[in-house]
């Protein structure tokens, strides 16, 4: 079966936000916000170097996964206004394989974000997670998804802002959420 291409990032507004779709570039300014400790509480794990930032970045704007399998979905946030970065949303998409004849086209739409540690608390996360699930869903149904570490109450409270829900799978300590 020929599937169609996956979408590109758009630039996407939301209330208080500009979501711009990911840019190689982006890699320099992004590289302060990230490199922080305090965003691996959850996740484990420590910041990656300017060097593997710029090369995470220069895979994931190709939009897609090297066996074409999956398209990535990334935007960088700021304020509307302009300013600095605040933080990141991304979108992994896949093609449901296993669903009924009248749901073709449907894709799995994983969802994460990340907020620089000062900019939490404000919902951002919320907002522009919200952003990106009008503009995916726009483009036709798709089942969304996410991983919450259990102890990431700020993400999960996100994630049920968005109209997922907790299921039993937890996948490395991450359980998985999903409509």
């Amino acid at each position: 079966m020929i599937h169609p291409p996956w979408p590109d990032a758009e630039q996407l507004h939301s209330n208080r936000l500009l979501l711009e779709p990911l840019r190689r570039e982006h890699a320099d300014e992004a590289f302060p916000l990230l490199n922080d400790p305090r965003l691996h509480t959850f996740t484990g794990g420590a910041p990656d170097t300017r060097e593997q930032l710029t090369a995470r970045f220069a895979r994931q704007v190709l939009g897609t996964s090297p066996d074409g399998r999956s398209g990535w979905l990334n935007w960088m946030l700021r304020h509307r206004d302009g300013g600095p970065l605040l933080g990141t949303v991304q979108a992994t998409l896949t093609r449901v394989e296993d669903q009924p004849a009248e749901d073709t086209g449907t894709t799995q739409a994983e969802l994460a974000w990340v907020l620089g540690y000062e900019h939490q608390g404000n919902g951002y996360a919320t907002e522009a997670a919200a952003a990106v699930v009008a503009w995916l869903t726009a483009r036709g149904p798709h089942r969304l998804s996410a991983h919450v570490h259990p102890g990431h109450h700020a993400s999960a409270a996100v994630t049920h802002r968005l109209g997922l829900h907790p299921t039993d799978r937890v996948v490395d300590g991450e359980v998985r959420w999903k409509t």
